[in-house]
């Protein structure tokens, strides 16, 4: 048998057009995992990837009530593995090889956790997002039945990514120096941004304390668990800039740790431990900049066209749109969602304005209730698993005391990211 591989493109539903979601309410999701988390592996077989994932999965598991056997499909998003921080001392088999230490691919989770029905893999690269999307595709397909979608994403020793790929000589001293693109093209759109609407840095502050605030909320979060003191306006104004106008706290924390997602058909869905929580839609955006940076220009046009996909494959409307957890790992991004999605009426340029009233998880206005990679450590997967919890009415203190019937959440950038629409009901 060959390896798994990534999924096609043919998965992805990347245009505008497309029309509501031809599997919408046929999906559901039942089960969520989440493994222990550490600020950094510890080089220890018990807190490897592999093993932090068999933990997720299983927790997945007993969420839906269901047992190993009734898993057929695997989706998992190895990134990352081998290319940056090998070589390393291996240890004995399934841990002699990066599979299973700092990635696991499909082929290594069904082999050590004896999947034995499996019969659909996928590989959903980079992100746990692109992972959901293949694996809510390949049940609304009929290509499996139950479907385990899973990221494990490593912190290693040593400083995150400096190593020898990602090394300055050449070219790379003039388009990459703070050894990451994205890092310049964030602060450059986001200085851009403040221009254009007359605004600052400075008016970020009750959005990113507030993350916090809602990640110290989250029992399974990193700081809920390993730094539990409130972030203060004062200490985020006074944080050091990375690449000015972007601080230190706009940047979310690497972690260690492994979560896991359960997907089903919705008649199977019925008999399960938990109550459904339905699929309306998935979609994608792949954007494509014109120059070297991406533009402000640009990055509003694709955040336009992920908001039009969002509603056309769903057939919600804004107004329809409860749950609302986008992607948050460099805050300055998440204004960009807000405003093209017009969640909450919020327009171009009345993001900051929106921030500075109640956007608490207890108002009127719950913004990102699940605190997000910036409140919780970054893995891309807290505002799934939010707005399955928010509608399944199970979020504990997070509990939004507005309507909780359908969500939103997804990751990554503008110009390339991945969404999911949940909803209480199929209809």
């Amino acid at each position: 048998m060959s390896p798994t591989g990534n999924a096609p493109a043919s998965v992805y539903r990347d245009k505008e057009g497309l029309g509501v979601w031809e599997h919408r309410g046929k999906v559901a999701a039942v089960g969520i995992g989440q493994a222990p988390i550490d600020r950094r592996w510890d080089e220890k077989l018990e807190t490897s990837l592999g093993a932090y994932s068999i933990i997720a999965v299983q927790q997945a598991l007993d969420d839906a009530g269901i047992s190993r056997d009734d898993i057929d499909g695997v989706v998992t998003t190895p990134d990352g593995m081998g290319d940056l921080w090998a070589p390393r001392p291996y240890f004995a088999p399934p841990y002699d090889s990066e599979d299973g230490l700092s990635g696991v691919t499909a082929d290594w989770l069904v082999k050590n956790m004896g999947l034995k029905n499996v019969k659909f893999t996928s590989h959903g690269p980079r992100c746990i997002a692109n992972a959901m999307c293949v694996g809510i595709q390949a049940v609304g397909d009929g290509q499996a039945n139950t479907v385990v979608v899973l990221r494990a994403t490593g912190n290693m020793p040593g400083r995150y990514h400096q190593t020898t790929s990602n090394s300055f000589p050449g070219p790379g001293q003039w388009t990459n120096p703070w050894n990451w693109q994205l890092i310049t093209q964030i602060a450059f759109g986001f200085a851009q941004y403040c221009r254009k609407y007359n605004t600052n840095h400075d008016r970020m502050a009750p959005f990113v304390v507030n993350q916090r605030r809602n990640g110290l909320m989250v029992p399974e979060g990193y700081y809920a668990q390993h730094r539990p003191e409130v972030l203060t306006v004062e200490e985020y104004l006074a944080a050091r800039w990375i690449c000015k106008p972007m601080n230190l706290f706009d940047c979310d924390l690497p972690i260690h740790t492994a979560g896991a997602f359960l997907m089903t058909t919705s008649e199977r869905a019925r008999d399960m431990k938990q109550k459904p929580i339905y699929i309306l839609n998935h979609c994608t955006q792949r954007g494509k900049i014109r120059s070297g940076c991406e533009t402000l220009e640009e990055t509003e046009e694709f955040a336009d066209s992920i908001a039009r996909k969002v509603y056309e494959g769903s057939g919600l409307t804004p107004g329809e749109l409860d749950i609302f957890n986008p992607y948050d790992g460099f805050t300055l991004f998440f204004q960009y969602y807000l405003e093209a999605m017009q969640w909450h009426g919020v327009k171009r340029g009345e993001a900051h304005d929106f921030y500075a009233g109640d956007i608490s998880v207890e108002g009127p206005h719950p913004l990102s209730s699940s605190g997000g990679n910036n409140g919780n450590g970054r893995t891309r997967w807290w505002g799934y698993r939010d707005c399955i919890q928010q509608l399944r009415g199970q979020a504990g203190k997070r509990q939004v005391n507005v309507k909780a019937e359908t969500g939103l959440a997804g990751a990554f950038t503008t110009g390339h990211s991945d969404w999911v629409v949940f909803g209480t009901s199929p209809d």
